[in-house]
């Protein structure tokens, strides 16, 4: 069969409930997960396909269809995520996948595109995703904006318990001090991620039965912190450890080093995008880093007009060319207004420009993760010296804590 006709036989639309068997098997032969992984998870192949149908319900799913099978798909997550103290809607992009032999055919590309107007439409104005294939999402627009630092640390190595004023007491993951107090946390830390009841079953969904928690409570009896984590063959594994202050902090150190007689080593990720090992008397431990998460601006206006811009004793202006290779809307010439009080306003064209950035790079530079002088020494940024140094005092110095999985 001719190629074009073929193409003419393949639709693009929303997934629905009753296509959920087939969303779960495309996801299942593109991810190489088996039966023996979902038993290993405690999950069984029915019981996986009936979690997600909540996904289909919530989230915006779209696929390619051949006559009435499913062949490429791909879904957006209604989320919310916090951008230096402002709360955004962000669209989280899963369940990306096509069938090997409908591949090369453009189909994903034109599902992307798709969900990107859909976002625009909904007024999200950024996207994350957790990439399979960076250099693919690179080119789709979107870039690196956080890391994962794992660690694991000896029982020798772990800090001596110091006296705090608060206590920790273990509970169930159910129990709901544990969402108050991320969302406690996650309004005053960039880059989190605001968990509605799907992110919250996303970040729980592969963990396995054993999981459970403890919680810190200071001497007011205020959560201030807790722990995910479990125990295996003298392995404590950190899942999630959240502290709103350094007491906190310390009090759950004082907890893991009480096991010290039960376990050999700690594991765990740290997504501060700072070493941990600082903080031990023995710093001799073992820490890799890896990019975590990737984002990118759907709509450049949209997301300024949200920004918190560090304030200046001066209002600032900066012409620049936006280059985009998905979206009209975020491409040409624009000019940027900052007050005093760091709120943007963007307006469509302007003379001279004197800054060339592709939407990559001004996502990464905008979420904090690489700051301009570093872009521009890179090549990843064309500007004047002036505007260099403009960016580098109106972005705030803080990198993104994204500690979610979806």
């Amino acid at each position: 069969m001719e190629g074009k006709k073929w193409q003419e036989m393949l639709k693009m639309k929303k997934v629905e409930t009753k296509d959920t068997e087939q969303f779960n098997n495309l996801l299942r032969y593109v991810f190489q997960v088996t039966n023996q992984d979902l038993q290993t998870t405690g999950w069984e192949s029915g019981e996986i396909a009936q979690a997600k149908k909540p996904v289909l319900k919530q989230a915006d799913v779209l696929g390619w269809y051949h006559g009435d099978k499913l062949i490429s798909q791909i879904a957006v997550y209604p989320f919310q995520v916090n951008i230096f103290g402002q709360v955004y809607q962000m669209g989280g992009v899963t369940g990306v996948g096509t069938y090997p032999e409908y591949s090369s055919q453009g189909l994903m590309s034109k599902l992307i595109h798709q969900a990107l107007t859909n976002m625009r439409e909904r007024k999200q104005s950024i996207s994350f995703l957790y990439p399979y294939s960076i250099p693919y999402y690179r080119h789709k627009g979107w870039e690196i904006i956080s890391d994962k630092i794992s660690f694991t640390i000896k029982d020798s190595q772990l800090p001596k318990i110091t006296t705090v004023p608060g206590i920790v007491e273990r509970t169930t993951i159910e129990d709901p001090v544990i969402r108050d107090t991320y969302l406690r946390f996650a309004l005053q830390t960039h880059g989190a991620m605001i968990r509605n009841e799907l992110a919250w079953e996303e970040t729980l969904r592969w963990d396995l039965d054993d999981l459970t928690a403890a919680i810190y409570y200071d001497n007011n009896s205020q959560p201030m912190g807790y722990l995910l984590y479990w125990i295996s063959e003298e392995v404590f594994h950190i899942k999630e450890w959240v502290f709103i202050n350094n007491e906190a902090r310390t009090g759950l150190w004082n907890f893991i080093s009480a096991h010290f007689s039960m376990i050999n080593s700690v594991k765990g990720h740290n997504y501060k995008n700072e070493p941990i090992a600082f903080l031990l008397e023995d710093s001799d431990i073992k820490e890799t880093i890896k990019p975590n998460f990737m984002a990118r601006i759907v709509d450049i206006r949209l997301f300024l007009e949200q920004y918190s811009f560090q304030p200046q004793p001066f209002d600032s202006q900066l012409t620049f060319n936006l280059q985009d290779p998905l979206l009209d809307w975020n491409r040409g010439t624009f000019t940027v207004k900052v007050d005093k009080e760091g709120k943007a306003q963007l307006t469509q064209g302007g003379s001279n420009p004197t800054m060339t950035i592709d939407i990559q790079t001004l996502t990464t530079m905008l979420m904090g993760y690489k700051r301009p002088p570093y872009l521009k020494e890179i090549g990843r940024l064309k500007a004047d010296e002036a505007d260099v140094q403009l960016l580098e005092r109106l972005i705030i110095r803080e990198q993104p804590y994204i500690s979610d999985y979806f």
